[in-house]
């Protein structure tokens, strides 16, 4: 693919995908009082009468989302990834159980929200939501992707979580690479036959740092945007681990229950591949800059190199 140009947060994205879906009048868009922090105010300042504000009560705003549902709109809720979590039980009994068309977007996920420090970086979310059934679990690489996988939600049967980032990444897309994808079926950015890294979210743009160190050194990887946790796209995990016979699962997550935990739940019974994860060991963060918790964390691209070379030495 081609080298897209400058960075972008995938908040930005979801924001511009809410006004874009605006021309269907079934849309309408709830905030719990951060509509600025998770971009749903451009959508509120040109639609006021199809945006519910309902001010710091996130598990009200899911309840008012599976109200809003079950009488045909298509409620797009919206508030820091943290928060949602407050509301687990009402996304649980109320959207996700009776499988209703509402979708939830939890902002400023992981530990890249850097200095709002543990109290405020996600790190089980996508564990948590993947869970439960009915529900489809996103985490796009950058804005462009994320408008695109925000706009394909309406065409959903069934509800979904979103995480989306405050802080700009390098864009892995760009308008023409953008349309191969799709919920539910990984984008292959890069391909190799040495070593599979399969990540999603900011780390995606990290992968494909680290697969460029690789190749300087004569190894050379497959990289996959695994933008969908919940449905996995386990046809392709199934090619490239034939393909490559070992893998990297990278993200910004606890390595307990996400990416990396899905991705071994599935080739524990199809692929006996070696698997390095790349994530948020058992602990919370803690604040400082992105690059700095990364650091700490051993989240860096040089951090997934070692992790390329020790699974190539498993296999």
């Amino acid at each position: 693919m081609s080298s897209p140009s400058g960075s972008g947060a995938s908040r930005d994205g979801y924001g511009n995908a809410l006004l874009r879906l605006a021309s269907n009048p079934d849309v309408v868009v709830l905030e719990a009082d951060l509509g600025k922090s998770t971009k749903s105010c451009h959508f509120r300042s040109q639609y006021p009468e199809r945006t519910f504000s309902l001010g710091i009560a996130e598990q009200n705003m899911m309840l008012v989302a599976a109200g809003l549902a079950s009488s045909g709109k298509i409620p797009f809720a919206s508030t820091f990834a943290i928060f949602t979590e407050r509301a687990f039980e009402q996304v649980r009994n109320g959207i996700a159980r009776p499988g209703l068309n509402a979708h939830i977007c939890g902002s400023h996920g992981g530990i890249h929200t850097g200095s709002d420090g543990s109290s405020a970086q996600t790190i089980e979310d996508l564990a948590i939501y993947r869970t439960l059934p009915n529900m489809t679990v996103i985490h796009p690489a950058d804005d462009i992707s994320a408008e695109e996988l925000t706009m394909q939600l309406v065409n959903l049967n069934g509800p979904s979580y979103m995480r989306t980032i405050r802080n700009k990444v390098t864009r892995t897309y760009d308008e023409n690479s953008i349309n191969d994808l799709e919920i539910g079926k990984g984008h292959i950015v890069l391909e190799g036959k040495d070593v599979a890294i399969i990540s999603c979210g900011v780390m995606v743009s990290k992968s494909i740092e680290a697969a460029k160190i690789l190749e300087k050194e004569g190894i050379f990887a497959t990289v996959i945007d695994m933008h969908t946790i919940k449905p996995l796209d386990t046809e392709l995990i199934d090619i490239v681990s034939n393909n490559c016979n070992c893998i990297v699962a990278v993200e910004d997550h606890s390595i307990i229950g996400g990416l990396g935990g899905a991705v071994c739940e599935h080739n524990s019974r199809t692929n006996l591949v070696p698997i390095e994860m790349i994530g948020v060991k058992d602990r919370f963060g803690e604040s400082g800059s992105s690059e700095e918790l990364f650091k700490i964390m051993n989240m860096t691209e040089h951090d997934i190199v070692t992790a390329a070379k020790l699974a190539i030495a498993r296999k």
